[in-house]
């Protein structure tokens, strides 16, 4: 037990809104706006307040990971019986800030209370709550609101003869349910390129899927085959997705630049290249997701 492994995570934004409600007399709340409570300005020490207990978190809840937060709003409003105080938290990072939301007026409310106990012996701090939270993969998915089907591709000589089992192929199927996808096929050839054009088309011609993943063939070695195949495949190269594969990739190994992969549409299917080790399959499924969802929405004609 303990933190959750983001280390593989790619860097989204995260938003996320938290309340929390303290219950007070009314004679309390008169006393506040004519400045009379005891130990200052509820209003914007509740403000501080939070802002401090946000960037605090992590130090306060165990298994919370330290992030990075790139902005903070409280709001504090009086009502007729109680002070509600409302934080919202943005981040691009790989988890979300729900937490640091929660923590922020949660430590607000418990500075209203501090503040007020002299004077009030019916303070109770009612409800926290989360309001609102997005951003992630599953905030993506489910923007783009289809069940979308995948097939993998797995270019290897070895595993093609049943000489070696077939690892990478296995993640890359389990990896895309976990996204969300409809896994209809998953086939084994050899390094061939005439035999893998075959299949590239016929996943994206014949059966029309949306993405399309091979996994090895993309480095430099006399039978890596799969990168002139894709080319001659694909109608349009989406470069910037072979990019962040290998700068993603690059981060964590210095090898990954000797990668050779490339990536497309044909019709409406996308083809991307993976190398053939299972981390670097698992590596690139991190970093596909959650943008490349994205380009499914624009072509279809729905923009950018």
């Amino acid at each position: 037990m303990g933190m959750f492994d983001v280390a593989d995570k790619s860097d989204t934004l995260r938003v996320a809104v938290a309340q929390a409600t303290v219950k007070v007399s009314s004679e309390t709340i008169r006393l506040i706006k004519e400045g009379k409570s005891p130990k200052g300005d509820i209003v914007e020490c509740a403000r501080v307040a939070a802002t401090m207990g946000a960037k605090k978190t992590s130090d306060l809840i165990p298994y919370c990971h330290p992030i990075p937060l790139d902005y903070i709003h409280v709001d504090v409003t009086l009502k007729e019986d109680s002070v509600e105080i409302q934080a919202e938290l943005k981040t691009v990072w790989k988890t979300g800030v729900e937490m640091e939301a929660l923590t922020a007026v949660s430590i607000a409310a418990l500075t209203v209370y501090d503040m007020l106990k002299p004077i009030d012996k019916t303070l109770c701090i009612e409800s926290v709550c989360l309001l609102q939270k997005s951003g992630g993969i599953k905030g993506v998915q489910e923007k783009y609101g289809r069940p979308l089907k995948a097939a993998v591709l797995v270019v290897s000589d070895s595993a093609y003869r049943g000489e070696r089992e077939d690892k990478s192929g296995r993640l890359a199927v389990e990896a895309l349910e976990k996204y969300g996808f409809i896994v209809d096929n998953y086939g084994l050839v050899a390094d061939d390129a005439d035999r893998i054009e075959v299949e590239l088309k016929r996943f994206c011609d014949d059966l029309k899927l949306d993405l399309v993943l091979t996994c090895g063939g993309t480095g430099l070695g006399p039978r890596d085959v799969t990168v002139e195949a894709t080319l001659r495949v694909v109608d349009r190269e989406t470069r910037g997705i072979s990019e962040v594969l290998r700068a993603y990739g690059q981060r964590r190994t210095p090898m990954a630049m000797l990668s050779r992969g490339v990536s497309g549409v044909r019709g409406h299917s996308v083809i991307v290249n993976l190398p053939g080790s299972p981390k670097a399959v698992s590596e690139g499924l991190a970093a596909l997701f959650p943008g490349v969802l994205h380009i499914y929405g624009m072509l279809e004609g729905h923009g950018h």
